[in-house]
């Protein structure tokens, strides 16, 4: 007969080990909503400056609704995703629009608003409304794969409706919400991918343990290899301004601003934009090679710095003063070399 998991064991260990966070402080729903968002894929410690500022930026669903979107995309600048920062701010003039600028506690009400998925649907009702839902992220997932020794690829929809079931099934009836969290930071913390095993609560029914199979689950399918892009990026320079490109709407890099760049070229040349825009520059130097992931792509991005002879209209781009530069949300990679060509060129606006 299996063993059921010790609910009190963890948590005490919950209680007495949590970390500290500012979104556990004063867990309210739209603090919940933002935090989960920003912690998809991102480290909690990472994520702990964005939340502060957003916060400081956007204390509640109406300020949110009330920003500009380059002012949303801006305040989420480096966290990658930006559809997320997109389905926030279109979530919350949802919530202004249609519920009064209050988040509901109702679960058919909370998935029509856009953006919310099963999982941070599952974290408000939990945490900010005390429901009984487990939010299953990618820890809990691995904690439950491992209890209960779930051997199907845990990227299958069906092993992702098995384990909800069994998170959902583990929940103490009478505060699900901290079984809910502790079974997240069980996850991040010791049931890692090299787990520590002796210091966990649930140890002694750990089938995955007690079968000497921790390190085996959960089983995951091999992701595809990211493809590699080769940029060439020029940095166009006119007196007091740059050139830049906005990306446009329903691509990856919507709403973010990136210098004009050519690929499968090492290296842009002036007669590229002289043919192409019409556009004289000569030549001031090569930049840093950048590394830029996203999405399934890898971009090896080769920079240069050129000077126009004269400002010139060019499709698709627009002259951008250096002063307004801080203003602007940029890709991650294109925000690396925009330091780089700042701390050669104007080192007092190169404080990012």
């Amino acid at each position: 007969m299996e063993k059921a998991p010790d609910l009190q064991a963890l948590h005490q260990w919950f209680l007495e080990n949590q970390r500290s966070f500012p979104w556990r402080e004063n867990p309210t729903p739209y603090r919940v909503w933002i935090s989960e968002v920003m912690l998809q894929q991102t480290r909690a410690s990472v994520v702990i400056p964005y939340f502060e500022r957003w916060m400081r930026l956007f204390p509640d669903p109406a300020t949110l609704a009330q920003a500009s979107l380059e002012e949303v995309i801006k305040a989420w600048e480096g966290l990658g995703y930006y559809s997320r920062a997109r389905h926030l701010h279109e979530g919350a003039r949802q919530i202004v629009r249609h519920l009064g600028g209050k988040i509901p506690s109702e679960r058919e009400v909370l998935e029509k608003i856009k953006g919310l998925g099963p999982y941070t649907t599952n974290a408000i009702v939990s945490f900010a409304f005390h429901e009984r839902a487990a939010p299953v992220d990618g820890n809990t997932a691995r904690v439950v794969a491992r209890h209960f020794l779930v051997e199907e690829d845990v990227g299958r929809q069906s092993t992702k409706k098995q384990i909800q079931e069994l998170a959902d099934a583990m929940l103490d009836p009478k505060k699900p919400w901290i079984t809910a969290e502790a079974l997240i930071e069980l996850g991040a913390t010791i049931c890692q991918p090299k787990p520590l095993c002796d210091l966990c609560p649930l140890r002694s029914s750990c089938r995955a343990l007690k079968e000497g199979r921790v390190e085996e689950l959960p089983l995951k399918a091999k992701a595809a290899p990211l493809t590699p892009l080769t940029r060439s990026v020029a940095v166009v320079e006119e007196g007091d301004s740059l050139l830049l490109r906005r990306g446009s709407p329903g691509k990856v890099m919507a709403d973010l601003f990136e210098f004009p760049y050519f690929e499968g070229l090492a290296r842009p040349l002036p007669h590229h934009l002289l043919a192409l825009w019409s556009l004289k520059t000569s030549f001031i130097r090569s930049l840093p090679f950048v590394k830029h992931s996203f999405t399934r792509y890898t971009a090896h991005l080769f920079p240069i710095h050129l000077k126009a002879a004269e400002r010139k209209t060019v499709p698709d781009c627009e002259w951008v003063h250096f002063d307004q530069l801080h203003e602007l949300p940029f890709s991650s990679g294109h925000r690396k070399i925009l330091q780089s060509f700042l701390s050669r060129n104007n080192p007092q606006l190169a404080l990012f």
